[in-house]
């Protein structure tokens, strides 16, 4: 037999495979993936019968072992017998109603107008915190309603134009309409005891009071007034001196008198002399070049 001019083949080599060698070659690695990734005991449609061989209940058909089963499950008929049982499943279960969304009731009110009421200032007479109470009236509000409040900043509001200097605090109960009040933009103090709120069910009166923070004071400057300006030491270690200590005693006394005797007092602790006429006083270049 001519090996050598076979087509597809080489000399000293298998020949081609058959289109059935080649399908078990395919079986064989689909069974090998299969067995890796599929867990055969979760399978619904696997089944053990008492002769020791393996069924498949889509498809009705029998198997000598585990991978045999496998490959069949990876093939074409396998596959559309699992659509076509998912059609039929997705058919005739019954149709589950969408879950209800959770609706809210919208409370519709009458509005009646505005509500009393009065906005009193206060400062603590010790630590001088500013604050501010305000009192609403509520004689009219709806049964099984209570007031409620919230700061608002000036952007949220479309009625003015935004400030940033102001924020809004508004009060609001129905079926009285919506009222806010303009304070400063400053940070409140949340403490206990610095913001409170109290709904009187009797008198039918809310009430709420809050602090501002204390603002940080800025020190004072320590040391001399910034106004007032020394001059700088002209000595390390010495601080300025007096214009009678600066300046030398003359070595002779006063010019044009005659020397102190010994024992006499120093010229600086004598009591001051009235200046010498120009007849008695030496002369001054001066004094020549005027006569010239």
């Amino acid at each position: 037999m001519d090996f050598q001019h076979r087509a597809g083949g080489k000399t000293g080599s298998g020949g081609v495979a058959s289109s059935s060698e080649s399908n078990r070659d395919r079986r064989e690695r689909l069974r090998q993936l299969a067995l890796e990734t599929i867990d055969i005991n979760k399978d619904p449609y696997f089944m053990k019968n008492h002769l020791g061989s393996y069924e498949c209940k889509l498809c009705l058909t029998l198997h000598n072992n585990e991978g045999s089963y496998l490959a069949h499950t990876q093939g074409k008929k396998h596959q559309s017998n699992l659509a076509r049982r998912a059609a039929k499943e997705a058919k005739e279960a019954p149709a589950q109603p969408a879950p209800e969304k959770v609706k809210v009731e919208v409370k519709k009110f009458v509005k009646i107008g505005r509500p009393g009421y009065k906005v009193t200032k206060q400062r603590d007479p010790e630590v001088g915190q500013q604050s501010l109470l305000f009192q609403i009236d509520y004689p009219e509000i709806a049964e099984g309603i209570g007031p409620r409040h919230r700061f608002m900043s000036a952007y949220e509001q479309r009625i003015e134009p935004p400030d940033r200097r102001w924020q809004y605090l508004l009060f609001a109960a129905e079926p009285y309409e919506t009222i806010a009040f303009k304070v400063p933009s400053r940070e409140i103090d949340k403490a206990e005891t610095r913001f409170w709120t109290h709904w009187n069910r009797e008198t039918k009166q809310f009430f709420l009071q809050f602090h501002f923070k204390m603002e940080k004071a800025l020190a004072a400057p320590q040391g001399p007034s910034a106004g007032v300006k020394r001059p700088p030491s002209l000595i390390t270690g010495l601080g300025p001196r007096s214009l009678s200590d600066s300046m030398p005693p003359p070595p002779g006394g006063i010019p044009g008198m005659p020397p102190l005797p010994p024992g006499a007092p120093h010229p600086h602790h004598m009591p001051p002399q009235m200046p010498l006429p120009p007849h008695l006083r030496p002369p001054l270049p001066s004094d020549g070049m005027h006569n010239m």
